[in-house]
């Protein structure tokens, strides 16, 4: 579900915006002046919510971007495998199977709580509490 929909000019450096049906944060948004005949144009830097990965994109300040619903959760480790972790919700006490960032292979473990996203369906444990 999209919140709502900003211009180029207005996606500002923290702001999450939905590119390709991804949800990416933008690092930095440089914001040209308008020509004699021409439109502002914006270059855009932008990092990956859930995969991290780097996209710049030159794009003419009147694209609108729209800004996903990011949920940010709760929930207790019953177990980690792999590159999974079974996590229980501390609300809805529903158990699911999460991925996780690389940052935080080594401070996962059983009983510990940790914040998890929700974003635009596809969810990550972003830190431990």
């Amino acid at each position: 579900m999209v919140l709502k929909l900003i211009d180029a000019t207005q996606a500002k450096s923290g702001t999450s915006i939905l590119i390709d049906g991804d949800a990416y944060t933008v690092r930095s948004n440089d914001i040209s002046k308008t020509g004699k005949h021409g439109h502002a144009k914006c270059r855009i830097e932008a990092v990956g919510i859930i995969n991290g990965k780097k996209k710049v994109m030159a794009v003419p300040g009147h694209e609108r971007f729209e800004v996903p619903m990011i949920e940010k959760r709760k929930g207790q480790i019953l177990s980690v495998s792999g590159d999974k972790a079974s996590v229980m919700d501390l609300e809805s006490y529903e158990t699911i199977d999460l991925a996780y960032e690389e940052e935080l292979k080594g401070k996962l473990a059983a009983e510990k709580q940790v914040e998890y996203w929700d974003v635009e369906g596809e969810k990550i444990i972003k830190r431990v509490l």
